[in-house]
């Protein structure tokens, strides 16, 4: 059975950092590409980031370019995303995503992705 956990979501004042996870099980984690997508109260889910099954190529939304950070460790099965400067519209629900099989690709697509984890909750105050 596959699994994805994400964890690391919290509560954190505007400017300040978290670093969410996501660990995989069920699955060989280096044959996927992973990503990390938000769902903010009432709106729709989006793309955050992604990276290839490689790690060498990553991919961002333009509102987290040059603050957010993914990168994955194939060894421990887990795909990180660093996140800096926060603001109060990045408080959202993160997903963590698993697709692209054995294609080292930036996939930024949620129809790209074929496991999903619960999500972890991110609130920034203002």
């Amino acid at each position: 059975q596959v699994q994805l956990v994400e964890s690391g979501g919290e509560l954190v004042q505007a400017g300040g950092s978290l670093r969410l996870s996501c660990t995989a099980s069920g699955v060989t984690f280096s044959n996927y590409g992973m990503g990390w997508f938000r769902r903010a109260p009432g709106k729709d889910r989006d793309f955050v980031a992604a990276i290839s099954l490689s790690g060498r190529r990553t991919g961002y939304a333009d509102s987290v370019k040059g603050r957010f950070t993914i990168s994955r460790d194939n060894a421990k099965n887990t795909v990180y995303l660093q996140m800096n400067s926060l603001k109060a519209e990045d408080t959202a629900v993160y997903s963590c995503a698993a697709g692209a099989k054995y294609i080292d690709v930036v996939a930024t697509r949620q129809e790209d992705y074929v496991y999903w984890g619960q999500g972890t909750q991110v609130t920034v105050s203002s």
